[in-house]
């Protein structure tokens, strides 16, 4: 074999006899750079530096640690572990011969050694050993490009998502960071939940991360409402509620029809159909668009409801100032078992400070009319019994505008010193 032909390569010797050293680095060092110990300990120090054989040649008949045990403790080191050994002994029966291959050995040589046949031997398990490594090479590479793409994409959608529901709102000036709000109160909510034995099976870290991802597309279907409507900077009357009121019908049906132009179900979207469609309902079945009520309402949706309303209630709008957190509070709490799920409501005023910390971090920049949130003094955290509500008067929020007095200009007015509409989306 010319020495151009064979694969460069490292090849550790293992053999206590200095004449069998001799005799096969001989024949291996016109082709390979080759190492050599003259013992098992010697050799698993060798075997453990840098740069490591590629191939090692392992005596069988040693003293101190044979050629089996220096194998299974290079088998045991993973910094050694992927090393292909080749036994050379003079012990030639099938016996053992095959207690080397059971062991883990590539190949089997026999002394005396014929140089053709080391040669050949050597050079094969190289060969091997270097498409192993190029495939090893190769996969790590793609692994890198499969999880660079993956977060890619989800960078596209993250963004893509985005940028609709910043479209949504871009017409309604009010809005702020709600995005951000709302999507960060939902994250946090589902944190504390997932521990909880009615959520723990669907709140999995896996499930949350697509939940997040698709709150900000709650209110996609504003897009549809007119801006005579989304923009009004007072009360809306009857009539324009209800229209008002189409944007959870207009935001799911868009959604849907994505999900059918889809080759496969996409979770996202699922997810995201369902906060846009039913994130109006309420616990005891007076919400909209459809009515639900308990747990027909999907666990989406009734996080996106405790978040959105919360959410209402501490940002300033034209028509009415933020409520301060402790009062934002009570009316969460007036919620609990009507407009909210009560499990979650005791999970968001567990662990209050963190939503108001939220809503203090992604504060709206204040715009003349419409003060900024204050924070309020800390609140004890306790569970309080629902607070009974009348039938078809918004619990969470003032009475309906056909209860407010009447001005010069024709519109319902708010009695003096009380909020009353948190958001006209909301009723």
């Amino acid at each position: 074999m010319r020495h151009e032909e064979a694969p460069f390569g490292t090849i550790l010797i293992v053999d206590d006899s200095p004449e069998n050293l001799m005799v096969l680095g001989g024949m291996l060092r016109p082709h390979y750079r080759v190492l050599a110990a003259n013992n098992g300990e010697k050799a698993l120090r060798i075997a453990g530096m840098r740069p490591r054989p590629d191939l090692i040649l392992l005596d069988v008949m040693m003293p101190g640690f044979d050629g089996y045990q220096v194998f299974q403790r290079l088998r045991g080191d993973a910094s050694t572990h992927d090393i292909p050994v080749i036994f050379v002994t003079a012990m030639d029966s099938t016996a053992a011969v095959m207690r080397g291959f059971e062991a883990g050995a590539v190949d089997y040589i026999t002394k005396p050694v014929v140089p053709a046949i080391v040669l050949a031997r050597v050079r094969n398990q190289l060969e091997q050993k270097r498409t192993r490594d190029l495939l090893a090479d190769q996969n790590t590479f793609l692994e890198a490009e499969v999880a660079r793409r993956m977060a890619e994409n989800d960078l596209i959608r993250n963004v893509s998502t985005r940028a609709l529901a910043h479209l949504a709102e871009t017409r309604d000036i009010e809005t702020g960071n709600h995005i951000q709000r709302t999507q960060a109160y939902v994250h946090e909510l589902a944190i504390c939940l997932r521990d909880h034995p009615r959520f723990a099976s669907l709140l999995t870290d896996s499930y949350i991360q697509t939940l997040v991802r698709s709150a900000p597309l709650h209110d996609i279907g504003k897009v549809g409402i007119p801006d005579a409507i989304l923009c009004k900077p007072g009360p809306l009357t009857p009539d324009e509620r209800a229209i008002m009121e189409t944007h959870a019908r207009l935001g799911s049906d868009a959604i849907e029809r994505a999900e059918r132009d889809a080759v496969e179900r996409v979770e996202f979207l699922t997810v995201a159909k369902e906060i846009a469609r039913w994130h109006h309902e309420k616990w005891d079945g007076t919400g909209y668009p459809d009515g639900l009520a308990g747990e027909a309402i999907p666990v989406p949706a009734r996080l996106m409801a405790l978040a959105d309303v919360f959410d209402a209630l501490v940002s300033p709008r034209v028509y009415k100032p933020a409520m301060d957190f402790a009062s934002a509070r009570s009316v969460m709490v007036a919620g609990r078992g009507t407009h909210f799920d009560p499990d979650m409501t005791d999970a968001f005023l567990a662990n209050f400070v963190r939503f108001e910390a939220i809503a203090v971090g992604h504060r709206d920049p204040a715009r003349e009319g419409m003060p900024a949130v204050t924070r309020s003094a800390p609140v004890p955290v306790t569970r309080s019994a629902p607070v009974p509500v009348t039938r078809g008067v918004p619990e969470v929020h003032a009475a309906a505008d056909t209860r407010r007095p009447v001005g010069r200009d024709g519109r319902r007015r708010a009695p003096a010193g009380r909020v009353t509409a948190w958001s006209r989306g909301q009723s």
